[in-house]
């Protein structure tokens, strides 16, 4: 018999899981280099003076297995919030239980809640078992959508620019 999944908001404690979680999604994804954050970062921005993100924790029999990392950002053309799904990730072990459709629900139920006009989120190219995933829960992959990214030093180079 499966244990019942736990859904639930991160708190301060679990920044130490969660940021483990994270590292774990950079390894998956072939992108362990480009984790160059830290538990004290993470702590700031989910539990901070301003929080900048929310995480929802999958939990089974008391060890966290997963979790959704989302911001709202906001639409212009039909003038309502939008929730950013950052991270969705479950353990490898983990996966096939119904647990990233289980955290996938809860974030709509957030969305619904904060009259979002729509939840996005990026996923790899080649990881097809993840586009799959999300087409069989109803998303729609827009491929005529290009990713633009500034980084740290970019951005520094941007302000200097005149």
């Amino acid at each position: 018999m499966m244990p019942e999944l736990i859904l639930r908001r991160a708190r301060p404690e679990d920044v130490p899981t969660l940021f483990e979680l994270i590292k774990a999604l950079a390894e998956y994804e072939k992108l362990s280099d480009a984790v160059v954050g830290n538990v004290e970062l993470l702590h700031q921005h989910l539990f901070g003076d301003r929080p900048y993100v929310e995480a929802i924790l999958a939990e089974l029999a008391g060890q966290v297995v997963g979790y959704a990392l989302f911001f709202y950002s906001y639409s212009t053309f039909i003038t309502k919030p939008g929730l950013f799904l950052e991270d969705l990730f479950v353990l490898p072990e983990y996966r096939g239980q119904g647990i990233g459709k289980s955290l996938l629900r809860e974030l709509a139920k957030i969305a619904l809640a904060k009259d979002c006009g729509r939840m996005e989120w990026t996923v790899l190219d080649w990881n097809a078992p993840a586009i799959a995933f999300y087409q069989q829960m109803g998303a729609k992959i827009l491929p005529e959508w290009q990713i633009c990214r500034v980084t740290e030093e970019a951005i520094a180079k941007l302000v200097e620019n005149k």
